[in-house]
């Protein structure tokens, strides 16, 4: 036996499971059946000697997306404690049950937050384990079927409620910002702004950085789309690749058509001895560290998120690392502007010859809600006892660039003892103004223009007379404002500003 500290939490097993509507033998497994399977694979994963699941005291189970916010629905019914549904499906009945907050970081950083108390003697075994089922919901349901999903569990349970305080603005919705689609494509069209780079061009580098994606996803087992494509196909606007939300064509947006789980169980060495699971499954929690953006209308630059990048360059100090130390990559890629923010920082090549992702990416792997990152995660845990001492960083990203956790792994020992391996990074302070008041003009920062229910809408992001930001509609009944915005040039022009009766902000170019 090695001289691992008993108290050092290591991961030891990780599983996924994935069913296509197309698939032979497809069972149209519920969301806990699914969750159930991959926590099943991951803890045959440890090859431990004995039975590991009654080990397991605390269970993080992830939100299915059909429970993450207030006025979502569950057509079929739910289980009214997730983990511990997930749990006796695997003879586990942990001592905590949790059910964490919405956000596709939140696998990581559940695995941060278990690895400290692991190492604080709270916990001896903990998984982290999330499913989406959406795929299947959508087929029985298009299908006029039904299914009984609810089930009564009862026991303790720790809800962490949604935590979507301050992720969501009002203004912002009312102006019609109401997906994630569109506050990415705000993102995304602020970017390209700074760059000076046509919507052409722009959709073009898109599709570069995704086609090798395309390429990691159709050798992987579990990935939602197994089709390579090229840049070309990717950037180019079809009836079949839409624009869902300028500038994205809908094969470059995360998928959430999706039956996908993945788990990850983590133990102390001590623990991890005493099940005589083997060392060589053994994959060390080098550092997560944790961070929180700005709310959208307060970020001083659209086109960047200076929280998710602290978070990794506080992972990589950390971890004694820098980041050509790190041989695998997994960059969080439900759209485009969360990789380029990474790239852009760290001077990456999209073409870099590690790669960004080691599943294939949300557009193409798949979307799995918010638990994308624990597939991720499994991913990087599969390479690295592949490829003995070297690193991988898994970037967590999770409402509109809102939070993001970055984690560092390996199979190099890491140590514990000094209980500062899992991190709180602070909030950047410097924020915008926003407008609490009427305007009369603002200067385009950034746009998007998608199909409204009435029609095309164009939601406007900029800032008025006192260099407030504010939100608007752009005017796309007047002639020269829709030609503006049609043409994908707006940023910087000042538009005039109306109230609309229903209280929305109506932009449009003076004469």
């Amino acid at each position: 036996m090695s001289e691992i500290h008993e108290l050092t939490p290591v991961i030891v097993g990780v599983g996924q499971a994935s069913e296509r509507p197309q698939d032979p033998g497809y069972r149209a497994l519920s969301y806990m059946d699914l969750a159930g399977e991959a926590l099943k694979a991951a803890l045959a994963d440890t090859r431990a000697t004995d039975d590991a699941a009654p080990a397991i005291d605390t269970i993080g189970a992830i939100r299915q997306f059909e429970i993450s916010r207030p006025d979502a629905k569950a057509p079929f019914g739910r289980a009214d404690n997730p983990p511990r549904a997930i749990g006796r499906r695997v003879g586990a009945d942990p001592r905590r049950a949790i059910l964490e907050t919405t956000g596709g970081q939140t696998n990581q950083k559940l695995v941060g937050e278990f690895a400290a108390a692991i190492a604080r003697g709270e916990s001896a075994m903990a998984a982290v384990v999330g499913a989406e089922a959406i795929s299947t919901v959508r087929a029985l349901l298009g299908a006029d079927e039904t299914r009984d999903w609810s089930e009564e569990v009862g026991g303790a349970l720790e809800d962490r409620g949604f935590g979507l305080e301050g992720m969501f603005d009002a203004e912002l919705l009312r102006h019609g910002a109401v997906s994630a689609i569109a506050h990415y494509a705000l993102f995304e069209n602020a970017r390209r702004a700074r760059l000076g780079c046509s919507l052409a061009d722009y959709r073009m580098a898109i599709g570069e950085l995704f086609a090798p994606f395309t390429e990691v996803a159709a050798a992987n087992p579990h990935a939602a789309s197994r089709e390579v494509r090229s840049a070309g196909e990717l950037a180019r606007v079809t009836p079949r690749n839409r624009i869902v939300a300028e500038p994205y064509a809908r094969m470059t947006v995360a998928r959430d058509q999706v039956n996908q789980a993945a788990a990850i169980v983590i133990a102390s060495a001590g623990k991890a001895r005493a099940l005589r699971i083997p060392e060589s499954r053994w994959v060390h929690i080098h550092v997560v560290a944790d961070a929180k953006e700005l709310p959208v209308m307060e970020r001083p630059d659209l086109a960047r998120s200076p929280a998710s990048i602290a978070s990794i360059e506080t992972a990589l100090e950390r971890s004694g690392r820098v980041l050509d130390d790190i041989a695998l990559l997994d960059l969080y890629s439900c759209f485009a502007i969360p990789v380029f923010n990474v790239t852009d920082h760290f001077g990456l090549a999209t073409d870099d010859p590690r790669g960004l992702t080691l599943t294939g990416g949300l557009p193409f792997f798949g979307g799995a809600g918010n638990n994308y990152s624990a597939h991720a995660i499994a991913e990087a845990v599969q390479r690295l006892r592949e490829r003995r001492g070297s690193y991988a960083l898994v970037g967590a990203n999770g409402g509109f660039m809102s939070k993001y956790s970055a984690g560092i792994y390996s199979t190099v020992p890491a140590d514990w003892s000094g209980a500062d391996r899992w991190i709180a990074v602070p909030t950047p302070a410097e924020a915008v103004r926003k407008a609490r008041a009427p305007a009369a003009w603002l200067t385009v920062e950034t746009y998007t223009l998608m199909d409204g229910r009435s029609g095309p809408v164009a939601v406007v992001l900029g800032r008025n007379e006192a260099d407030e930001r504010m939100a608007a509609n752009a005017d796309l009944a007047h002639a020269p404002t829709r030609a503006l915005f049609e043409g994908g040039e707006p940023f910087g022009a000042r538009l005039s500003l109306s109230p609309a009766p229903d209280g929305r902000t109506l932009a449009r170019l003076d004469p």
